[in-house]
């Protein structure tokens, strides 16, 4: 489902939206809104003299990777997640920039906005995509779904001067489809009575769960397009796949999805991670970095108003040799201390000793901050938390570096790049 821009083009290209015209949206109430190569469409918008150059946003380091590369760079092969020593191999004449998380989530805020300013049925599913069921604003707004998306694609470009990609189709999975097959910057409609006709000829690889091994197996049996899986009766099909993912296939490939837009989604988990630039056995070293990355998890959990029940740490060694090890707290917690206090008995009792390559804090089991709180014997009536609350009052007001622990002000360790705290 999210390789749909791979997808050949030229078998569905009379869906899409052309000089303001667009097939029958009636009944298409489902959009899925994707901004087209986000963090670097953010990077040109502030440096405009980068436009008509391959642009890589990522750790720029040694072991980096790319979060986000321009359409310039994407020809050359460059793709999200390769390690960047690679993308320079394809393209060591591109812009290579470190992600400024702070500027994109700011953005990101804004595009929502957006989207909630139109309809109350907003799903975001990350930064820079959303799902929106516009079937209720129709009437406010007079217009029709097409021009919903039309609409959302001029105000996010005027507002924020970055361009997205509309999906608009009667259900998720259509639109979510549609969005990434008319990239970038464009508008696909898939009318409510033409589903079949767009969906059949695509291979099986634009089934959401097709991955490439499912894909290999399912071309073996013969079945190649999604036509051929709509095509093969349903018992056989559990029987050469599986209850499961034949029924699921089997309904998407019939163009059948329920699915509905949720517009609040509670989070799983917050957390950081770290990779070095060169691998550490420093055991202090470690708690220092252990330091820093619950400060910056606990401050995105004091954000978003929620407290953790869990704290789990990740260590990957020199080898790729990945653990991880968590503890449940007797109470939810948003404290730095009581997270690194907890991270940092788990590095000293539960991880072995050896060269580290990253090293990572989540904070599992969330709850909202307001709700009841378990009382603790003899707790402080002030303490850490008060010290927290100065902290983001100040870092709100001066920047993000206004107060941080003292062990945090020597020299630190050389690290691939930042990694916003983000959902799981």
């Amino acid at each position: 489902m999210g390789r749909s821009a791979n997808l050949p083009r030229g078998l569905v290209d009379k869906f899409r939206a052309r000089d303001g015209v667009w097939p029958d949206d009636t009944g298409c109430r489902m959009l899925h809104v994707d901004m087209d190569a986000f963090y670097a469409s953010v990077e040109i918008r502030e440096r405009p003299e980068l436009e008509s150059v391959p642009v890589v946003v990522g750790g720029v380091s040694g072991r980096g990777v790319v979060c986000s590369a321009n359409y310039l760079a994407r020809e050359h092969g460059v793709r999200s997640a390769m390690p960047t020593a690679h993308a320079r191999r394809l393209i060591p004449n591109a812009v290579y920039l470190p992600p400024r998380f702070d500027l994109y989530h700011e953005v990101s805020r804004g595009v929502m906005a957006i989207f909630r300013d139109i309809t109350p049925l907003v799903e975001p599913l990350s930064l820079d995509e959303a799902f929106l069921d516009v079937g209720g604003a129709l009437r406010r707004l007079g217009l029709t779904p097409g021009g919903v998306a039309e609409m959302i694609r001029s105000r996010v470009f005027a507002d924020h001067g970055v361009t997205c990609s509309v999906g608009v189709a009667p259900t998720k999975f259509l639109a979510k489809l549609a969005s990434g097959m008319c990239k970038p910057d464009g508008m696909m409609v898939v009318p409510a009575s033409s589903v079949l006709e767009f969906l059949h000829p695509l291979p099986v690889s634009a089934l959401w769960g097709v991955g490439a091994k499912t894909a290999t197996r399912l071309g073996e049996l013969g079945l190649h397009t999604v036509a051929d899986v709509a095509a093969t009766p349903l018992p056989r099909l559990r029987r050469l796949i599986g209850v499961a993912l034949a029924e699921h296939l089997y309904a998407l490939a019939s163009g059948v999805d329920d699915r509905a837009v949720v517009s609040t989604s509670r989070e799983k988990s917050i957390g950081a991670e770290e990779t070095f630039e060169v691998d550490h056995t420093d055991r202090a070293l470690l708690r220092r970095e252990l330091l820093r990355l619950s400060e910056r998890s606990a401050t995105s959990l004091r954000a978003k108003g929620l407290r953790g029940r869990t704290v789990s740490i990740k260590v990957r060694f020199a080898d790729f040799t990945t653990i991880t090890r968590s503890r449940t707290l007797p109470v939810a917690t948003d404290v730095t201390q009581e997270v690194y206090r907890t991270a940092a008995e788990l590095l000293d009792t539960q991880v072995p000793p050896g060269a580290v390559r990253l090293i990572g804090v989540r904070i599992e089991g969330l709850d909202n901050a307001d709700s009841a709180q378990q009382l603790i014997f003899d707790a402080p009536e002030h303490g850490w938390r008060d010290a927290d609350q100065a902290a983001d009052q100040a870092r709100s007001r001066f920047g993000s570096l206004a107060v941080r622990p003292a062990s945090l002000l020597r020299d630190s360790p050389e690290r691939t790049g930042e990694t916003a705290p983000k959902p799981e």
